[in-house]
């Protein structure tokens, strides 16, 4: 099994990201509330409570969960 291989099959392990509007998820101990339908955009804000705003691609490379723990 190569590296790419590996990546792959640890994106298709990893539950998907909710949908609903409003959807609440944590990364990064801050969380973040689904903006839009279909995916449009996280919503949360940075350390210094400046928004940020993130795409489901970017979401699951930092890693989420549903909990804050």
């Amino acid at each position: 099994m190569n590296e790419q291989q590996v990546v792959e099959s640890a994106e298709d392990a990893a539950p998907e990201l909710p949908t609903d509007p409003c959807s609440v998820v944590w990364s990064g101990g801050h969380s973040y509330v689904l903006e839009g339908l279909h995916g449009a955009r996280w919503v949360g804000m940075d350390d210094r409570g400046r928004p940020r705003f993130l795409t489901d691609a970017e979401l699951r490379r930092r890693g989420w969960s549903r909990t804050r723990d």
